[in-house]
């Protein structure tokens, strides 16, 4: 019986490679490995060492996980009941931007109701958080001061520092997005 995380290397590996226009013998260049290992990996018939896959994701610009993970649907829609909310601070409402995983970030919708309230969470220093207004008015208090957005402007600021929400407007609702690219702890 073939080994799926074999079948699954040899797959994405010739993917990668096929969508960089790169050639078994260029992958091998870059990697600083032989060209019959690729091949070999290619075939499904490869038992690769940590090193070797290590050398080959660098060589194609990818985590490790991405040349051993298992088939993804290419295309999967959610209907707006399967995307999860949740209620958070006073009068404010937050569903992810993008239902799968996304490594290193969290990236979510927010609404806010008129007068909406809601307490950042300070993350890891090196933290970059990005909050783009979709419509409406929402001030921002990061680390003391405070910053008014209107429609389509973006603010970015350290994640690590103290921050708030709130929704000037005791009338009308706004709604953003918010993306958080997190620092890696210990790095």
């Amino acid at each position: 019986m073939t080994d799926p995380t074999a079948s699954h290397l040899a797959r994405n590996l010739a993917g990668l490679r096929h969508a960089r226009s790169l050639t078994q013998e260029a992958v091998a260049k870059l990697a600083g490995v032989p060209r019959s290992t690729i091949a070999n990996l290619e075939s499904g018939e490869g038992n690769p060492s940590l090193s070797v896959l290590v050398k080959v994701a660098g060589a194609l610009g990818v985590p490790i996980d991405e040349l051993l993970a298992s088939p993804r649907a290419q295309v999967r829609r959610w209907s707006a009941d399967e995307v999860s909310m949740k209620s958070k601070g006073r009068g404010l409402t937050i569903r992810p931007l993008v239902p799968e995983p996304v490594p290193d970030s969290v990236m979510e919708v927010m609404d806010f109701a008129p007068g909406a309230v809601m307490g950042g969470t300070p993350h890891l220093p090196g933290t970059r958080e990005f909050f783009t207004l979709l419509e409406g008015r929402v001030n921002i208090m990061v680390a003391g001061d405070r910053f008014t957005l209107e429609a389509g402007d973006v603010l970015a600021f350290p994640g690590n520092q103290p921050h708030s929400y709130q929704n000037a407007d005791g009338v009308a609702a706004a709604r953003g997005i918010s993306i958080v690219i997190l620092a890696k702890a210990g790095v």
